[in-house]
């Protein structure tokens, strides 16, 4: 093998020949070449300078050459294995100009030390397939746009499903962008029963660049409409596979014009007129198969013969022409019967062309409808152009109150119209007078007339030209309907659509539509006002003494209410106990606050019914809204049912004006309920520790958990906010249930030998105690995190309890029956009797913080005397006693003198995470 040399000596030797083996395997037409990485010494083969279009002879080119070639593989490979082999093709010029390839297959060598020392491989041009590459990638964009702005329809499909859709086919299929169709089936777009024709056709394509036949097909567009096309489908490949491309041609406009020539050849053929060609002397030149069926003469014996003779009568193109190009006659068959015949004359080359339209049957229809018209039950008035009637049938008398004699003759302005509102219609503005005046039809329109006897009824009238004359004043035919009775049917179902069933008040739609009229039209000075009552404690009534009772109270309520507005006044009832008083045109606050008093005066009054002397009040929200104000009629009443909702959670019968605020708090309320349904997932929820300790010892006998709420966006969120959201909705069994859950098993794991043996304190709320799952749920938690029974002590509040005593001992004492203890919490406040706690198995009672506080007051001998008594009662019932919210050492002094057992609160420790309260393991 031939070396290149530097200096005379030679560069490189001996090349390894089983790299050069394996390198060149995959090329031809190679040079060799070797490249020392530590010292960049290169060497070549006479190969590599042909592989890179410079002479043999200069070196100095090559070798510059190739270190500016390699340059990434010498890169790459101090930083790849030994033995690793690359891969480079790099584009560079010929010192004539000449963009040429050159193709680099090498691999690393080590000096065997594991170190790589050289890079040897071959160098190959390259250049050509590279031409040939971009020759087909050029031939490749042009056979695109060709598809691409094709206006045939191109797509690929394979497997059955569409690969490829161009522009044009999208359009074909009513689709919005190509891409939009990709992977959909081609037989969407074929109607099912055009399919199996479809496989049969494409199944005989044996290889690429097998073509079917052009078909007709119909194709499904996206739209729901059909297109007609005539498809072509060639086999070919797409992407290594065998797929099939259909071109798609739009012949929907070439089919119409074929149709039209269909029809017009065949209009002569098929037309029911008889239509005659004659010559300038009137002799038939040509004689169609309606002219057969109207004359009863074939073309063969009619051609040839005067026009006159042939249809029994003195025909004259020229004439008829003459008279103005369409005639009234009276022909006769071949077999002499009469006919009543409309003729109408052009020239034609030379000639003339006749329509004979065969009109017998129409005036025999004619004579037929007068008498339908005579029966009919809907009037119809003939109106000439003088403007007096020319005929009426006997309906339009019996509707009008007057003899048909009487009607015929006179002036439509005998019968005074009135509109849909009341307001009488100018005479010049009836239906037959405009009619008359335009020439034109006049629309459907619901008039009320009045009778001569006085009797008003209601018409749906329509007037319309009596012919196609241009002329005007024009002759009209007025016709009319009787709907007095349909319309009271309507006026009653529209009242009752927009009217409360049960107390005949305006319903929501009803107020909503007022209001929103209201608002549009705009108030002159002053504000609309609406207000929104609910029924304080109509619950009651209506849950103990029936629905009939309540039904009643309400009936009286809203008559009530009605009668406490003014005319221009809305009363509503929204649904339920809920109803809207909608006041317009109100000029300040003390209107409003007028009106509140006048309407809770007047609801306050004891209601009698059945004998029941009853009482109901009322919580009122209200809401106002002046010029410019731009809350739809939908938000002004949802702002009064906020108002309200605020007024009741205020106590009962109290009213709230609305603002900003009110609906930021509320609607902050609404945001927070429904990320609490999410707090649990995302863990923001944890429980907090406070301890409760023994003012004997001092020690630390139990820890209650607390719950606590880590918001994402609003930081800590108070127990105060959150826990009533949950006790108003679904949630607080759900929360409650996973603090149990959480609160028992950290208490659990550090439970044991040497580790805290403080109890565990939870409270429960009223909703919980209402769960029929709450006895399992506690059996599970316990079950599920080791905790004894007895080291777990459920707290429910004095007033959860004396809500239902008696469903509420059944509760404790299932809760008793797994071995938990229980608590009585924030006694004192709920006004329980001794009677009951006797009843109930409690073994802790818990005085509320209220008390405690009181001892700091000057003078506090009344709450060191109720804390005593507490004291003295729970220990004769057996009961451990806890006082909450102790915050000094004055105060614990004092409990501890009066007998308390136990005492928490600040002054021993705020609620803390559990990691930061009980002691790290060691």
């Amino acid at each position: 093998m031939e070396a290149c040399t530097r200096g005379g000596a030679p560069a490189w030797t001996k090349p390894n020949h089983e790299i050069i083996a394996d390198l060149a395997l995959t090329a031809t037409g190679a040079g060799i070449w070797s490249l020392d990485l530590g010292t960049l010494d290169v060497t070549w083969t006479t190969g590599v300078a042909e592989a890179l279009g410079l002479p043999v002879e200069d070196e100095h080119s090559i070798r510059d050459r190739l270190l500016e070639l390699l340059e990434p593989l010498t890169v790459a490979a101090r930083n790849c294995p030994v033995w690793h082999n690359f891969d480079l093709e790099q584009c560079h010029e010929t010192p004539h100009g000449d963009t040429r390839w050159t193709r680099f297959l090498a691999r690393a060598q080590d000096n065997g030390d594991g170190d790589i020392e050289r890079l040897v491989g071959i160098a190959t041009d390259v250049t050509e397939r590279h031409g040939n590459e971009q020759a087909l990638a050029d031939l490749a964009d042009r056979y695109r746009l060709l598809v691409e702005l094709s206006p045939d329809g191109i797509c690929v499909h394979e497997g059955g499903r569409l690969v490829y859709v161009n522009p044009a086919a999208a359009r074909f299929v009513a689709a919005e962008l190509a891409d939009d169709l990709i992977g959909k089936p081609i037989t969407d777009f074929v109607d099912p029963f055009a399919v199996p024709d479809m496989l049969k056709r494409i199944e005989e394509l044996e290889g690429p660049g097998a073509t079917t036949t052009p078909t007709e097909v119909e194709l499904k567009r996206l739209d729901g409409e059909t297109m007609l096309i005539e498809s072509v489908s060639v086999r070919t490949t797409w992407q290594g596979r065998p797929a099939y491309q259909v071109i798609m041609r739009d012949i929907t406009a070439q089919k119409s014009a074929e149709a039209a020539l269909h029809y017009q050849a065949a209009l002569v053929s098929h037309v029911s007129d008889a239509i005659i060609a004659t010559t300038a002397e009137g002799v038939v030149t040509s004689w169609n198969p309606a002219a057969e069926t109207v004359y009863g003469h074939s073309s063969r014996s009619a051609i040839g013969r005067p026009v006159g003779e042939v249809v029994g009568s003195r025909l004259d193109p020229a004439a008829v022409l003459a008279d103005g190009g369409v005639v009234e006659d009276t022909h006769r068959r071949a077999d002499g019967s009469r006919l009543a015949i409309r003729v109408s004359a052009a020239k034609m080359n030379g000639g003339y062309v006749l329509v004979c339209a065969d009109e017998t049957a129409r005036r025999q229809a004619e004579r037929r409808y007068s008498t339908v018209v005579a029966a009919l039950d809907e009037g119809v008035v003939v109106i000439g152009a003088d403007g007096f009637v020319e005929s009426a049938n006997p309906a339009a008398g019996r509707i009008l109150g007057l003899p048909l004699h009487a009607v015929i003759g006179c002036s439509p302005t005998l019968f005074p119209l009135y509109d849909e509102s009341g307001q009488r219609i100018d005479p010049a503005d009836y239906p037959s007078a405009l009619s008359r005046r335009t020439g034109e039809p006049a629309g459907t329109r619901v008039v009320r007339a009045q009778r001569p006897d006085g009797r008003c009824v209601w018409l749906s009238m329509s007037c319309r030209p009596l012919d196609g004359s241009p002329t005007t004043p024009a002759a009209v035919v007025t016709s009319f309907t009787d709907i007095t009775e349909r319309r009271a049917i309507g006026e009653r179902l529209e009242h009752d659509a927009t009217h409360d069933p049960l107390t005949g008040l305006a319903n929501r739609t009803l107020v909503l539509q007022r209001l929103a009229s209201a608002l549009r039209e705009g108030s002159r000075g002053g504000m609309a006002c609406v207000l929104f009552i609910d029924l304080d404690k109509f619950k009651v009534i209506n849950d103990s003494l029936g629905h009939n009772i309540g039904d009643k109270v309400l009936r009286i309520a809203g008559q009530r209410l009605q009668h406490s507005v003014r005319r221009s006044d809305l009363v509503g009832r929204l649904g339920g106990d809920e109803f809207a008083v909608v006041t317009f045109e109100v000029r300040h606050d003390g209107e409003i606050r007028s009106l509140i008093e006048h309407l809770r005066r007047s609801l306050t009054e004891p209601i009698t019914v059945d004998g029941r002397r009853l009482r109901i009040d009322a919580s009122i929200g209200i809401v106002t809204a002046g010029p410019g104000d731009g809350r739809s009629a939908e938000d002004l009443i949802r702002d009064a049912d906020v108002a309200m909702y605020q007024a009741k959670t205020r106590g009962r019968g109290r009213d709230e004006f609305f603002d900003v605020e009110l609906r930021e708090r509320i609607q902050r309320q609404l945001r927070l309920e429904q990320d609490l349904r999410e707090a649990i997932r995302g863990g923001q929820l944890w429980v907090a520790y406070q301890p409760v300790v023994d003012l004997r010892t001092y020690r630390t006998v139990a820890v209650e958990g607390l719950l606590r709420w880590d918001h994402p966006v609003h930081g800590s969120i108070s127990p105060g906010e959150f826990i009533p959201l949950a006790e108003e909705s679904d949630l607080i069994n759900l929360i409650g249930g996973h603090m149990l859950r959480t609160a028992t098993r950290e208490l659990a794991n550090r439970r044991g030998p040497g580790k805290i043996d403080t109890r565990l304190t939870v409270n429960l709320s009223a909703r919980q105690l209402d769960d029929e799952k709450l006895v399992d749920a506690v059996a599970e938690a316990l079950r599920a995190t080791g905790l004894p029974p007895e080291e777990l002590c459920l707290e429910i509040t004095e007033s959860a309890l004396m809500r239902e005593p008696k469903a509420a001992a059944e509760v404790l004492t299932a809760l008793r029956g797994l071995g938990v203890r229980l608590a009585i919490d924030d006694f004192g406040t709920g006004y329980s009797s001794l009677a009951q706690l006797w009843k109930l198995p409690l073994d802790t009672l818990k005085i509320d913080r209220s008390f405690v506080a009181g001892l700091d007051e000057p003078g506090e001998t009344d709450a060191e005397a109720i804390i005593k008594g507490i004291v003295t009662m729970a220990h004769a019932m057996g009961l451990t006693v806890i006082a909450e919210g102790t915050e000094n050492a004055r105060q614990v002094e004092i409990l501890r003198d009066l007998g308390c057992d136990q005492a928490q609160g600040f002054h021993f420790g705020r609620p803390s995470r559990a990691a930061d309260l009980f002691p790290s393991e060691h």
